[in-house]
């Protein structure tokens, strides 16, 4: 089939690149010319692991190409996904200005059937207003139908997730965008759910909002912890093992971070009060999620008082490991306080510091961790990369100016720690 993506971030990108895998033929679209003329040379603009490899091997193939012409996209493809950025505004409302204007593109050089597919996360109702949008726009008689397939994709594992999905959903309003969908998808033998696109849309932002929630009830069962003398991995672990609550996103530490979780949720929060529905649980999760990053800074200054002039170190910039994306990472807002309070600040990430040096200032970001930590007053986990798992602990104290660890993730045992002479905070377990 010939398949045409329009934005070539993480999802576009990635979806382009496995759908080629899969033996289509892949046009993906991109206004930044830059990033365009890099990606025909095989380059990804982003750390994913195995993305690269997967680009280079199918342009190699003839069967994924890119290009910055929507009326190229419109003129040979017949499938046309959208997977343009969604960012929130101001008021926490997700800005679909992007998929507006390529909406208008696509009507303006369409002359024959197409089916134009929301991949990017959107609020619910989005594919009425896409309706409308290209109806304003299109030649009189040209036919179109409209559908919602929302990505489950996680920055880190996105090849894998999009290879071996474990479902796929299908927002539809006719029969034919089923049928191609279907036809589409059928390869991949995974789960699948025909749905209105309505449902569609609000299956991926309730999905999110949900994780969302997960994260923040662990991170506040933690507080209970901490206050108890109970040890909160013991508790995730017990409760992680009804199989009606399971494991996943029951990892206490800095919050949720990223692209999907923040954005998601505001506008979840932003779409309740326009249909007249008050969500305070929701909310409730927004306000755990930030007082985590709080509380961080809270147990440094109970280890070493006024943060004034004191060098501490950040270990892990990105939102996660396995991708250098700092978009949402608990890591801003955690520099962002260490300034205010006139602390030093010298990073490490094994992928981030570029990206991170484009959105933060006056931080020192060094060539290893163990630079980071030199001289340093204390150090905070702020990224779980395995590389900070495997530390030589005695050298990382020698290094240290003060001994003490803030241990954002519980990469570290507390007893360990504290043997090897670590003055030690984590999430969730009583000092």
């Amino acid at each position: 089939m010939q398949i045409g993506i329009i934005g070539t971030g993480y999802v576009g990108l990635v979806t382009g690149a496995c759908f080629a895998d899969l033996g289509h033929t892949v046009l993906c679209i991109d206004n930044n010319k830059e990033k365009i003329a890099q990606l025909k040379k095989g380059k990804v603009p982003f750390y994913e692991p195995e993305l690269e490899g997967l680009v280079m091997t199918n342009i190699g193939e003839k069967r994924l190409a890119f290009s910055t012409s929507i009326a190229e996209c419109v003129k040979k493809c017949e499938i046309i996904f959208i997977c343009v950025g969604t960012p929130p505004l101001p008021n926490g409302e997700a800005d679909l200005s992007a998929i507006e204007h390529v909406c208008i593109e696509i009507a303006n050089h369409m002359k024959r059937y197409h089916l134009i597919v929301e991949k990017s996360t959107v609020p619910v109702k989005t594919g009425e207003w896409v309706q409308q949008t290209l109806k304003k726009h299109v030649r009189k008689g040209v036919q179109y139908d409209v559908a919602s397939n929302p990505e489950f994709l996680r920055e880190g594992s996105a090849i894998k997730d999009a290879a071996h999905p474990d479902r796929i959903i299908l927002g539809v309003a006719s029969d034919r965008a089923a049928m191609l969908l279907v036809k589409l998808y059928e390869p991949l033998n995974a789960p699948l759910l025909i749905t209105d696109i309505k449902s569609a849309e609000l299956i991926k932002h309730t999905a999110n909002a949900f994780l969302a929630l997960k994260i923040s009830f662990i991170n506040a069962v933690a507080n209970v912890c901490e206050r108890t003398g109970a040890n909160v991995m013991k508790v995730a672990k017990g409760i992680g093992m009804d199989k009606r609550i399971g494991q996943d996103f029951l990892s206490p530490g800095i919050g949720y971070g990223g692209s999907c979780f923040p954005k998601d949720v505001s506008a979840y929060i932003k779409l309740c009060e326009k249909i007249g529905y008050d969500f305070k649980l929701l909310k409730e999760v927004e306000i755990i999620n930030y007082n985590q990053r709080r509380s961080i800074i809270n147990k440094l200054k109970a280890a070493l008082g006024k943060l004034r002039g004191k060098k501490i170190a950040l270990l892990g910039l990105a939102f996660k490991p396995n991708t250098d994306d700092m978009r949402g990472a608990a890591s801003l807002d955690i520099i962002k306080i260490l300034q205010k309070e006139k602390a030093s600040i010298a990073a490490y990430d094994p992928v981030a510091m570029k990206n991170a040096s484009h959105v933060v200032k006056n931080v020192m970001f060094c060539k290893d961790v163990y630079s980071s930590l030199e001289g340093a007053d204390a150090a905070i986990v702020v990224t779980e990369w395995g590389e900070f798992s495997h530390l030589d602990l005695p050298r990382a104290k020698k290094a240290m100016k003060k001994p003490i660890i803030i241990d954002g993730r519980n990469i570290f045992e507390p007893k360990k720690m504290q043997k090897l002479g670590f003055k030690y905070w984590g999430v969730g377990h009583s000092k």
